[in-house]
């Protein structure tokens, strides 16, 4: 590492809120680091006012979303440390792709635009939202019964439906369609550039039992940014569900994710 990195961003993904980052917030406050999780735009209120009117959220988009945050690392003294889960992990990619932040980490991420959706737990996963394309520009929220067999299948259910109540929010439809028809669209939001030869460092974090971003298709997006020839490293946790963030073991996976960004971090003047 050529500098410490005093600030680390996270980035959450769809159907939750900053909460589901509480605990790596906690542990990165303890050590020492200032740590922002900042909401996406519409996620406004508690989780209860969010599920009561979601309407916020109506068409947002990967753009919207890519430009908030964007905003946010540039108003920051230093480059920070990125972090996201989920989706969030594809804005990741995408800000270090425009030159923003020291160093990603991409956790159970979303795929950008040249890696395709093979997978049949994802495609099931997603299948709610995607068969209802009226709805593009509005909102869709899982049964707990569907939450727990999609977000985190490694939890007991009753304990999957706590979690339900505590953090599930609705999603935004409009940046799954995005992320689903990338491949097919020109000019796509999710586009990055696998070859930047300029990007920060970039890990990939994979859970191995993720329903909705199964290793594998993490494993496919690392692959693809290996053809930069900045750095590109990729870390699977077994028994890990699409909650790998928040769930037993969290602690691990946080510490993998600091150790990994602090070693890699560019400073830049």
């Amino acid at each position: 590492m050529s500098g410490k990195r005093n600030i680390i961003v996270l980035i959450h993904g769809l159907w939750v809120t900053p909460l589901s980052w509480e605990p790596f917030r906690r542990f990165y406050g303890n050590l020492g680091y200032q740590v922002l999780a900042p909401a996406w735009p519409g996620v406004e209120g508690s989780v209860a006012e969010m599920r009561r009117n979601p309407s916020g959220l109506d068409g947002i988009g990967a753009e919207e979303v890519v430009t908030h945050y964007g905003n946010i690392v540039r108003s920051l003294l230093e480059p920070p440390v990125l972090m996201g889960h989920g989706y969030g992990g594809l804005i990741a990619q995408l800000l270090i792709d425009q030159g923003l932040g020291a160093v990603a980490v991409a956790i159970d991420s979303f795929p950008p635009k040249g890696v395709l959706m093979r997978s049949l737990s994802t495609s099931r996963a997603l299948l709610p939202v995607l068969i209802k394309p009226f709805n593009r520009h509005g909102t869709f929220l899982w049964t707990p019964t569907q939450f727990w067999r999609v977000f985190c299948n490694t939890l007991p259910e009753s304990e999957a439906h706590k979690v339900f109540e505590a953090q599930a929010i609705p999603a935004p439809c409009r940046p799954i369609f995005q992320a689903a028809l990338a491949n097919f669209t020109s000019g796509a939001t999710t586009t990055v550039n696998f070859r930047n030869p300029n990007r920060s460092p970039l890990l990939f974090i994979g859970g191995g039992e993720d329903v909705m971003v199964p290793a594998s298709l993490s494993r496919t997006i690392f692959r693809r940014h290996r053809a930069s020839p900045c750095l590109s490293e990729y870390k699977e946790f077994p028994g890990r569900s699409h909650y790998i963030i928040a769930e037993q073991g969290w602690q691990e996976v946080a510490d993998y994710a600091l150790t990994w960004a602090l070693a890699h971090a560019r400073t830049r003047t």
